[in-house]
């Protein structure tokens, strides 16, 4: 990879560059509205709790872990549009892939990440080593090696990661390529803000229906952050254009660090936690971290908890029939059931409304993966959700997602 010195600025103008160079390559996913969906988020919590009001099935009582607060105080209002950007629908199944050409490509100028790497490295005829966590789920181990890569493990620790990749640079003479510290992967995955944006006015202009009234196009992004390649490659790609752009964690087993950091001034460096948004269990990189921590770039980062993620992942299967895994139903369920957060959009949108693009990630898993999420809860771990090792044992540490 080139050093940092040597790479385009992070610019939005780089991000165009990126895309140029990446889409004969890649999907350009598409973008979809859900008119269920839409009227849930617009309507308070305290009218879609089973206690108070009105209830979806799917939906959890808002004051569940507050048994002491009344349901009716989460009377936030605000009047939304959603666009989801169905990344689930990328090549291999998740937005990884925009990143990883973009990266390869650049490096094959230069000298003349997993699943997504993989493909790229196949694409281009260079042989790609893979290095993954034991607790990877099947599906994405299976998916890699289907690319072509060789795949070797190692343990769930960044430390332990990291001692595994010099070990394979120093045999193979391979280049790293970082899963998301690194501009070339960050300029990359922010191609599909582009996209989004585009798509959105495009929408609209053939059925203004679908937005709130008078807007001609995207006033926020809620995207989903672990490393962070992702979220700071959209506010590099936004900048400038009026559209805010919000992160969204899990905040179970202090999942979310990047909202704690936010508040604590300072980046965490290690994350521990068996969240079912497997993909987020990683902490925010160093580039990302100065990316995000700009306020002219990012407008705030919300979490939400599990039972939250889990009735806003069932919403997306059951009512927009969209097939996605847990990590991509955090942004979603931030817009549904972070009170802090739909206050926010209340107040700043005001009764006209905003549009807000919705960042689907990802789609890697399973049928059973799944079912087991939603099963009766047992005293059963289960391989297929990315909570056990290979061997049975329990394990969690930073999964790069």
């Amino acid at each position: 990879m080139a050093e940092v010195s040597q790479c385009p600025p992070l610019t939005r103008e780089s991000v165009q560059a990126a895309h140029k160079r990446i889409k004969q390559y890649v999907h350009r996913t598409p973008v979809v509205t859900c008119d269920t969906i839409n009227t849930l988020a617009s309507t308070p919590q305290s009218k879609r709790c089973p206690s108070s009001g009105p209830n979806v099935l799917s939906e959890p009582a808002p004051h569940d872990l507050q048994p002491d607060v009344k349901a009716t105080r989460y009377s936030a209002e605000p009047n939304v549009r959603l666009f989801f950007k169905c990344e689930n629908q990328q090549r291999i199944g998740a937005f990884k892939a925009r990143g990883a050409f973009h990266a390869l490509g650049r490096l094959i100028d230069e000298q003349g990440i997993d699943e997504a790497l993989a493909l790229a490295a196949r694409t281009h005829d260079v042989p790609a080593h893979i290095v993954m966590p034991t607790i990877s789920t099947p599906s994405k181990i299976s998916g890699t090696q289907a690319q072509g890569a060789n795949v070797i493990f190692s343990g769930s620790t960044s430390d332990e990661r990291e001692a595994v990749v010099v070990d394979v640079m120093k045999k193979t003479g391979a280049t790293l390529v970082p899963p998301y510290d690194h501009p070339d992967i960050i300029l990359g995955q922010g191609t599909q803000a582009l996209e989004l944006e585009q798509q959105v006015i495009d929408l609209l202009a053939g059925n203004a229906k679908l937005g709130v009234p008078s807007k001609h196009g995207l006033d926020a992004v809620i995207a989903p952050i672990g490393g962070g390649g992702m979220l700071s490659g959209i506010c590099t790609a936004l900048q400038g254009t009026g559209i805010k752009v919000f992160g969204a964690e899990p905040n179970f087993e202090g999942a979310n660090d990047a909202e704690i950091g936010l508040k604590q001034n300072k980046r965490i460096e290690k994350v521990k936690t068996l969240t079912i948004a497997d993909g987020l269990r990683t902490p925010v990189g160093e580039i990302p971290w100065s990316i995000v921590t700009d306020k002219s770039k990012l407008a705030g980062i919300y979490s939400v908890n599990e039972d939250q993620i889990k009735a806003a992942l069932r919403l997306a299967m059951e009512r927009a029939k969209l097939f996605i895994e847990p990590s991509a139903a955090v942004p979603l369920a931030v817009m549904l059931y972070n009170e802090e957060f739909r206050e926010l959009v209340q107040r700043e949108a005001g009764p006209e409304g905003w549009n807000v693009g919705i960042i689907l990630s990802g789609g890697n898993t399973t049928v059973d993966a799944i079912a087991a999420i939603f099963a009766p809860p047992v005293k059963v771990e289960q391989r297929a959700q990315a909570t056990v090792g290979a061997n049975g044992e329990k394990v969690a540490e930073n999964v790069a997602g």
